[in-house]
């Protein structure tokens, strides 16, 4: 009976001999090398098992692999048994659970691990975590764009989890968030040292369009193109170049965002502070032209002194044009100082005012009733407009186009062009008007023609047309019309028809219009003058005298 129970107790610790001994497959088990050929491993996992590992499971990235005969390592184990009856073991599989182990506490206390870039893929690289291979995303690889990683490769350096997932095998690392850091803890260090106003030396680490950043030491500063110089920058490339030493000022630093405002011209002196002093008003200068704009060109009068010369300063003639068609950049002109204003740094200049008043030239040179000739350079409703010396036109209102015609029917006889005389009649300068009359060419002839003739006068007129109206009468070439009703005192003689053409008559003037340059005539109105004359010289109606008694008297008076 004992030696019964020996043996049940003998078998059940053979049994449990057996269970300590054999591994788990799937497990990571402990073997020790027991021989290194045909590059592979031959290790012992227990239990009289052996299984063979390539030797580059041993090596890191980029290194040779370090193991030796006799060495323990750690392995896994896939299969207690192959088809050659040996067990299938992995060094890289118990490394990546050894690892994901590892990494899963590393990312639960938000440390960093240690790692080594080792290949490119698409949108970054693959990473060596100690046997768990993370993907770095290209933007985590630095804080700026890396070109070239090539110097990254291979290299250990710590990265920070940012992502795992154990189930799907996915890690993402990040290389930056540890260069962030850093960086935070030595710019911090950095911007303590600095002041406000301080000066310091820099080295032009980038160049953008607005201004370019300045490395202070593990911190960098934005040197705006306005505080590049006094004068006006287009581009930072013009003063400065990548890898430059600078001397620049401290102007402005922000303690919540780290930012650092930096200049240059702050240690130059400032050549406004003379400006008053070199620039009187009205005096001219020569500067360089140095931008154009819709309103205006800027001139530089000297480095860091610029003064914008406005559109209506440009020219006296040319009105309505862009100032890039007068000056161009680069071109040196003259100009005059017009406005200074220190407070807001600005001056006012001209262009226009280095050059004479092309009105006043015209006005010294064509003084009123002067002949011109020039080319039709515009034809409105109210006038033609006359190209005249000195780039200025001229207007030729409607009214004064010609002495016998309309001037809307006037005007139609000219043509854009067309080359004509004229005579001036009025200069305004401050209006910056001249006024031409086409029509004074020849004199007035109404004037002419009138003379002396003035309301009442009696006239010889020669008649010209038969009118049902009237009679169309000519006195000294100017033309006029007599009604019927002023052909005769007699109404039975107001007849048309009893005047020929060519007949010669004596009429009375009873209105001079020189607006509409006409003479008002009747024959009637002088035969009534007649009378009048005649009863005061002779006698009147109230003595007893007939009116046929008088009018004889008077005509053998004048016989």
């Amino acid at each position: 009976m004992a030696q019964n129970v020996s043996m049940e107790e003998f078998e059940a610790l053979l049994n449990e001999s057996f269970e300590m001994d054999t591994p788990e497959e799937g497990s990571v088990v402990k073997g020790k090398v027991i021989a290194i050929e045909a590059g592979q491993a031959i290790i012992d996992v227990g239990y009289k098992m052996e299984g063979r590992v390539e030797l580059k499971e041993f090596a890191n990235p980029g290194e040779a692999p370090e193991i030796a005969v006799g060495d323990e390592v750690e392995v896994f184990l896939r299969s207690a048994e192959n088809a050659r009856g040996e067990a299938v073991i992995s060094r890289e599989m118990a490394r990546r659970e050894e690892a994901w182990d590892r990494l899963e506490k590393a990312y639960a206390a938000e440390e960093r691990v240690e790692g080594a870039i080792f290949n490119r893929v698409k949108g970054g690289f693959t990473v060596d975590l100690g046997g768990a291979v993370a993907f770095l995303p290209g933007s985590q690889v630095d804080v700026r764009p890396v070109r070239d990683a090539g110097p990254l490769m291979g290299l250990k350096q710590p990265f920070q989890i940012l992502k795992m997932d154990r189930r799907r095998g996915n890690i993402v690392v990040s290389r930056r968030a540890i260069l962030e850091e850093s960086r935070a803890e030595q710019r911090a260090e950095v911007i303590g040292n600095l002041t406000e106003g301080q000066a310091v030396e820099g080295v032009v680490k980038n160049i953008t369009e607005y201004g370019a950043f300045v490395d202070l030491g593990g911190v960098d500063g934005l040197l705006h193109v306005t505080d590049m110089a006094w004068r006006r920058v287009n581009h930072p490339s013009e003063i400065l170049a990548i890898g430059e030493t600078v001397n620049v000022q401290v102007i402005k630093i922000n303690k919540d965002t780290h930012r650092i405002s930096l200049g240059m011209k702050q240690l130059q002196d400032d050549p406004w502070d003379l400006v008053a002093g070199k620039y009187p008003l009205e005096s001219v200068h020569t500067g360089r032209v140095t931008n154009i704009t819709d309103y205006g060109a800027f001139v530089e009068l000297e480095p860091g002194v610029e003064g914008l010369v406005h559109v209506s300063e440009m020219s006296w003639t040319k009105k309505n044009v862009h100032p890039g068609k007068i000056v161009s950049t680069s071109q040196e002109v003259e100009v005059m100082v017009l406005e200074i204003d220190a407070a807001k740094r600005r001056v006012s200049l001209g262009l226009k005012q280095t050059m004479r008043n092309p009105w006043e030239v015209f006005a010294e040179t064509h003084p009123e009733g002067t002949e011109v000739e020039g080319e039709v350079k515009n034809i409105t409703e109210f006038g033609l407009f006359i190209g005249l010396p000195g780039e200025i036109d001229g207007m030729v209102h409607l009214s004064d186009i010609s002495w016998d015609e309309r001037g809307e029917d006037a005007i139609q006889s000219y043509r854009k062009g067309d080359v004509v005389q004229a005579v001036v009649s009025e200069v305004d300068i401050d209006k910056e008007r001249i006024s031409l009359s086409i029509k004074a060419l020849g004199g007035d002839k109404f004037s002419e023609a009138i003379g002396g003739v003035k309301r009442g006068s009696i006239v010889t007129v020669e008649v010209t047309s038969i009118e049902d109206g009237g009679i169309e009468v000519e006195y000294e070439g100017m033309k006029s019309f007599i009604r019927r009703s002023d052909l005769s005192r007699d109404r039975a003689e107001q007849r048309p028809e009893r005047f020929s053409v060519g007949n010669k008559v004596d009429v009375r003037v009873t209105n001079v219009d020189a607006k509409t340059r006409r003479l008002g005539l009747s024959i009637k109105a002088r035969e009534i003058a007649e009378e009048k004359e005649a009863v005061e010289q002779y006698g009147s109606s109230d003595s007893g005298a007939s009116l046929g008694d008088i009018l004889g008297a008077a005509l053998k008076g004048d016989e």
